[in-house]
């Protein structure tokens, strides 16, 4: 045994998990060293103390208090009334945004399985007349934003809007290779840096780690969470730094309307001084299932809906509005001081249980089981699980029509799905057309109530630059995808 593979034998016996070596003596050349690399990837102690503290912590659901966001952490984009703060706010996140001060963090590990496609989400084409994907809708609304942010850069220097983007095992290739063939979208490589989310073992409910072949540890990703991890462990923070970015958005790759690098959201949090940030949106019903930023035991958290009294969440506030109404949407801002200190909380973040079939191998007979119940356990963490350590947390309220419209579904589903997401973008692409004075007519989408009208997010961030299209009439379909198009 080399000795490489002797200390790992000896860290992990060591550690009560011994058994990964089970096989070794019936291994090829090839396998050894590929349960070598395997368990070079994985920080034994560190899997144990995660699986102990998550075993040994009872659900919060059962121990905790929850209370509605306070005043002065929240703000609202919806209606007249901060009408003139949001103007600010933008302006203050522009500024940011051309002084080269505000990095992009995109969650897109995610397959696209649910969907019915062999490639990533973010390379799914929802059906656009342009056939864009939401990678490249993306990408060029960074492109329009740096565009945007120009005009308060004092001509200095180019504004330059870096995307680091998460993927998974199963998505970097393929990522990574769509990118390349699509040349960026018109992005400079160099601003577009591709990293890792992290994997954890499966585990008995004993807190052994379950084999997945004779020579290969089963695994699965560590939840959206992980991202704290990997950003230190791939060398984002460190980029960041290097680049001088004390700010920076986070999102996930599925919303067709994010608003990337949202320089209002940016400048509401900076306006707050605050070191982590969230958008919501109203709830659609007090018993709609999402996830609600409110208080728990007087810290900032995201409660599950399973975990509010149905008659808490049907509570009114005068003006009729709920009192838990911020639907969390996994959007996020951090300053780059907080997400390093993140890292000195691991100890005491909670990953959650879920219970699964894990497919493993019989370590006393070498076969292969597939088993038909839950036989273990999965560990994860959430993105939102750092809120309760934030000192300075700052939630803005959005427009669900304007902001969010996640793609989850297979066609046809009716909710969230290719059509809601198609649907969504064309009808916030005649809304910007009528705000500056277009006049709609003639085709329409399938069911007769869709505009066709698809504007690029290279003329258009959210409305802006479309003058115009004042007293035109636009007969669709039809699709700008460029100045000339708006004559």
């Amino acid at each position: 045994m080399s000795e490489t593979a002797e200390s790992l034998r000896q860290k992990f016996t060591a550690a009560g998990q011994g058994h990964v070596f089970q096989f070794w003596d019936i291994l090829s050349a090839a396998e050894r060293e590929e349960l070598v690399k395997n368990l070079a990837r994985v920080d034994v102690d560190r899997i144990n103390r995660i699986f102990r503290k998550a075993m040994d912590t009872p659900p919060k659901a059962a121990t905790s208090a929850l209370a509605p966001l306070p005043e002065s952490a929240f703000a609202s984009t919806i209606g007249a009334a901060n009408a003139g703060k949001m103007k600010a706010w933008e302006e203050k996140g522009l500024k940011m945004i051309a002084e080269n001060k505000v990095g992009v963090i995109l969650l897109a590990g995610g397959q696209g399985t649910r969907l019915g496609s062999a490639d990533p989400k973010g390379c799914y084409d929802i059906g656009l007349p342009s056939h864009k994907s939401l990678f490249q809708l993306q990408a060029e609304r960074i492109l329009r934003l740096e565009k945007v942010a120009q005009q308060y850069s004092r001509g200095m220097e180019k504004v330059v809007i870096p995307w680091y983007i998460m993927v998974s095992g199963p998505t970097k290739v393929a990522t990574m290779t769509f990118f390349r063939n699509n040349n960026f979208f018109g992005l400079d490589p160099e601003n577009v840096i591709f990293f890792e989310q992290g994997v954890l073992p499966a585990f008995t409910p004993e807190g052994k780690i379950f084999m997945e072949t004779k020579d290969t540890p089963a695994v699965a990703p560590d939840g959206n969470g992980g991202i704290y991890a990997a950003l230190r462990r791939e060398g984002v923070i460190a980029d960041l730094e290097r680049r001088r970015i004390p700010y920076v958005h986070a999102y996930c790759v599925d919303n067709c309307l994010v608003k990337v690098a949202d320089p209002v959201f940016i400048g509401y949090c900076l306006e707050q001084n605050s070191d982590c940030g969230a958008k919501a949106v109203p709830k659609a019903s007090p018993d709609e299932s999402v996830g609600v930023i409110c208080l728990r035991d007087n810290k900032f958290a995201v409660v599950e809906y399973s975990e509010i009294d149905p008659k808490m969440a049907e509570l009114r506030k005068d003006d009729g509005t709920l009192v838990y109404n911020a639907a969390n949407i996994a959007n996020h801002f951090y300053t780059v001081d907080f997400l390093k200190r993140i890292d000195s909380l691991e100890n005491e973040l909670e990953y959650h249980i879920a219970h699964k079939k894990i497919k493993h191998v019989d370590l006393a007979t070498g076969d292969k089981v597939a088993p038909i119940k839950n036989n273990g356990v999965k560990l994860e963490l959430f993105i939102f699980d750092v809120m309760p350590f934030t000192e300075r947390m700052a939630v803005l309220e959005v427009e669900r029509k304007e902001e969010f419209s996640p793609l989850k579904n297979a066609p046809g589903a009716g909710s969230d799905s290719p059509e809601t997401s198609r649907a969504d973008i064309l009808q916030q692409c005649a809304r910007f057309a009528q705000a500056a004075g277009a006049k709609i007519v003639a085709g329409s989408d399938q069911d007769g109530s869709v505009p066709v009208l698809e504007i690029s997010p290279l003329v258009s961030y959210a409305g802006e630059g479309l003058e115009a299209l004042n007293g035109v009439t636009i007969t669709t379909p039809k699709v700008i995808n460029d100045a000339a198009d708006l004559k």
